[in-house]
């Protein structure tokens, strides 16, 4: 197994993941032991969406600094290292 495979995910599947696993929560159905195991998944889905909504932000912020708004530069991000 991977070290985080969450962060192979894109952003829409793990917010895809993360709702169905906050329905899940939300319907009072799930044992005690699945329900802690379900916040820890949804822990790591949660961190998963806010690293690439924050890529994006900084990716965006690189993009208003250039003076032409036209040129890209290869952006680093966590996944690439």
């Amino acid at each position: 197994m991977e070290a985080n495979p969450k962060t192979k995910l894109s952003f829409e599947d793990a917010l895809t993941q993360l709702e169905s696993i906050v329905e899940s929560m939300e319907s009072g159905s799930v044992p005690l032991a699945e329900l802690l195991a379900k916040f820890e998944e949804g822990n790591k889905l949660l961190k998963a969406c806010e690293s690439r909504l924050k890529e994006a932000e900084l990716k965006i912020e690189l993009l208003k600094k250039q003076k032409d708004g036209v040129g890209f530069e290869k952006f680093a991000t966590e996944r690439d290292a």
